[in-house]
């Protein structure tokens, strides 16, 4: 009994490792085919056989060779549901503790207990209307990631990378979301910009402000103070 258990025991562990050396395999292959498509994740589907790639905010599914890759909905046929639309649910949440808070700006007001995490373009006038707002909040602190989103805002990038340099961080962001301006300096320092794109990009944020609560929840767009009140309500400790 005990020689039947650990060959078991050992057979599982096999197959274990033949399946991580695969999706290594698949991560290794689809990142060669398609450069600059970083993987998050690589899982394989269990109904179709095929492997689930997770990259650049995107879901694909590829054979084990990655010859040919499916971008698109699976959906089960039967329910009518959308398993890609769950899975990317699952897939693209983020969570508010494994936020990197070290290349944030962050601002503390009053005893600072309740935060909050929220991704901000300051060339963004929906970030300047929530900022406005956050303005009216008291014993919280805000850690402000720079996502300047350059399509939209031509320059964002640079102002972003001046307000990171700048001697004090804090101030530079709110003099710049309430009064336009710009911090001196060349902007010519280590910022945690493109990280952060990359972060964004991973979870799906696309628009600027959205912001990330202590208990996960996130939400797009200038929300009035009251809710932000709210929303804070709902993670004190």
């Amino acid at each position: 009994m005990r020689m039947l258990l650990r060959s078991s025991l050992l057979i599982t562990a096999l197959l274990s490792a033949l399946a991580v050396a695969d999706e290594q395999s698949v991560k290794r292959s689809f990142e060669e085919r398609f450069p600059g498509a970083e993987v998050s994740s690589v899982k394989k589907e269990a109904l179709t056989g095929l492997y689930e790639v997770y990259a650049i905010g995107q879901l694909f599914y590829v054979d084990e060779k990655v010859s040919y890759a499916i971008q698109g909905n699976l959906i089960n046929a039967q329910t009518r549901q959308s398993l890609s639309a769950e899975r990317m649910k699952v897939l693209s949440e983020i969570s508010f503790n494994k936020l990197p808070f070290e290349q944030a700006i962050k601002i503390v007001r009053g005893n600072g207990k309740r935060q909050v995490a929220v991704f901000e373009d300051p060339d963004c006038p929906f970030c300047k209307q929530l900022e406005r707002e956050l303005q009216k909040v008291n014993d919280v602190t805000i850690y402000v990631f720079l996502y300047p989103i350059e399509q939209l805002h031509p320059g964002a990038t640079l102002k972003s990378r001046k307000i990171w340099c700048a001697p004090d961080r804090a101030k530079a962001w709110l003099a710049s979301v309430h009064d336009n301006t710009v911090p001196e300096g060349s902007g010519e320092c280590d910022t945690p910009i493109t990280n952060l794109a990359k972060l964004a990009r991973t979870h799906r944020i696309t628009g600027t402000p959205t912001l990330i609560f202590a208990n996960n929840e996130r939400v797009a767009g200038a929300i009035p103070a009251a809710r932000v009140e709210q929303l804070l309500g709902n993670t004190t400790p």
